[in-house]
């Protein structure tokens, strides 16, 4: 609806100053992230992330997906605010033996090693929040995916929330349909930013225990891929359960849309994955990245920085940490 013209002298300053006010307060802290937001105080900091990023992926091409999935874990819970990299202590209960994370996001240690390259060049300057932004598009162009320029300016979180980390924010691999969409729109992304994020699994690998149920009990699933997999995970529960697979069999070192491909073949590995191709809402875009490369790419970039734009703290808010792993 148009807004009237103004037909009087008497509209107030004070109703234009509060007016301006509310303007200033309708945006989000996300307006506050640039993407260069270090030009000036740390020029260097893509260079020396991409350059311990290189490192660890050449050592472990895995680590890429690991690092990926550990931005996807933070900015989950209570936002991108680097809240996941912190160790538990005497005092404080940290995220990382949640049920979602424990014994499975991996990855801190490159993030470590990132922090102290860069406090070298620019002490007290780069977020570790950051760093994990920085880091995660660096390991998707170093596998073959997509490059884009990241938005920065998320200051560290002083708490973290094992609550919220261990009660389904973060939806788990035996997600159905609705609940992957449901806990996405929760965080202001979309069923087409669900899909492409779930793409990332065309790189990584997955422990035993969180595909079991599907490789033994389910229908949906490739007979031939059911019983490869079944080789390397015993059907008793506490019989290796860590032992892995790859999230995609065909190029599992490689960031391309192979991974929508094998869903159409029924070849998903977890049933979080099988869901997005199985009878559901979501099956003809599935069907449009197994067919187009570059529109998968186009939706993930987006998707990415949508997901990196979740609660950032910025400003006055939080702190820089010169220690990933404790708060200041």
């Amino acid at each position: 609806m148009a807004l009237s013209p103004i037909r009087s002298s008497s509209f107030s300053s004070s109703a234009i100053v509060a007016l301006a006010v509310l303007l200033l307060l309708s945006g989000t802290s996300s307006a506050n992230l640039s993407k260069n937001f270090y030009s000036k105080t740390c020029p260097n900091v893509f260079n020396t992330v991409k350059s311990v990023v290189k490192s660890a992926v050449v050592r472990e091409p895995r680590i890429g997906a690991s690092i990926v999935r550990l931005f996807f874990h933070d900015c989950f819970v209570q936002g991108c605010d680097g809240s996941i990299l912190l160790d538990d202590t005497p005092t404080f209960q940290g995220e990382k033996t949640a049920a979602a994370n424990n014994n499975s996001v991996r990855g801190f240690e490159v993030i470590d090693a990132i922090k102290s390259e860069v406090e070298k060049i620019c002490p007290g300057v780069v977020s570790c929040a950051d760093i994990l932004d920085i880091a995660s598009r660096d390991s998707v162009v170093l596998l073959g995916g997509p490059f884009w320029k990241v938005r920065l300016g998320r200051r560290d979180s002083r708490t973290a929330n094992f609550t919220a980390a261990n009660t389904g924010v973060i939806p788990p691999p035996t997600s159905n349909l609705t609940n992957l969409i449901t806990r996405f729109r929760d965080q202001g992304l979309s069923a087409r930013d669900m899909v492409a994020l779930s793409g990332a699994h065309t790189f990584g690998k997955a422990r035993c225990t969180s595909f079991r149920d599907r490789i033994y009990n389910q229908t949906n699933i490739d007979r031939t891929f059911a019983l490869a997999r079944q080789r390397r995970c015993p059907r008793t529960n506490g019989t290796g359960d860590n032992n892995l697979a790859n999230l995609d069999f065909r190029t599992p070192n490689h960031f391309d849309n192979n991974y929508f491909k094998n869903l159409l073949i029924k070849r998903g590995l977890l049933n979080s994955d099988q869901v997005l191709f199985n009878g559901g809402s979501t099956d003809s875009l599935v069907r449009t990245y197994s067919q187009n490369n570059k529109a998968f790419d186009t939706d993930f970039v987006k998707a990415m920085i949508r997901m990196g734009d979740i609660k950032p703290l910025t400003g006055s808010q939080g702190e820089i940490r010169k220690n990933c792993r404790r708060v200041n």
